[in-house]
């Protein structure tokens, strides 16, 4: 069985080959596709105001094994993690880096700070090579390229794909 091709792919939508249903977020395997509904995991974002001039984001662990599983599960050799359009699934280290000087610099107080984890953490990508699997984790649109190019030479491959964001 082959992993269908990613036909279309814009802001907030995402079409499989072979299936009716637009998708915002997809996970696809060889023979597959379905809706990626972050809440299944208990992975979502929120937006915490701590005074008037600070806030933080607060997304509970980033892409988790739980997202993955299931697409794992499916025998897939290599797995594409679209890590938004806007490349949004990456800001955790970014906004860290960014907390880390300025309370060096004194510009927060110590009990303020952004958090945004929604990213691929280690231990999901620690799950994954434990599972033998290859991971990449792009920009969406950049997944979604290297993703067909993967199922278009027949190699067993998956994906997870969040499309705004």
């Amino acid at each position: 069985m082959s992993s269908p091709e990613i036909v279309s792919l814009s802001w907030g939508q995402m079409k499989v080959k072979g299936c009716s249903t637009t998708y915002k977020d997809c996970k696809v395997w060889p023979g597959g596709s379905r809706t990626w509904d972050w809440r299944e995991t208990g992975t979502n974002v929120s937006l915490v105001f701590l005074s008037i001039l600070h806030f933080k984001w607060d997304c509970e662990s980033g892409v988790q094994p739980a997202d993955l599983e299931e697409v794992v599960k499916k025998g897939v050799k290599t797995l594409v993690i679209g890590r938004g359009m806007s490349e949004a699934l990456q800001m955790a280290s970014v906004l860290r880096n960014a907390n880390s000087l300025m309370l060096q610099r004194g510009e927060l107080p110590n009990d303020c700070f952004f958090l945004f984890s929604s990213e691929v953490p280690p231990s999901t990508v620690d799950y994954l090579k434990k599972n033998g699997v290859d991971v990449l984790v792009l920009q969406t649109e950049k997944a979604v390229e290297e993703y067909n190019a993967l199922a278009a030479q027949g190699v067993k491959v998956g994906g997870v794909f969040h499309s705004t964001c």
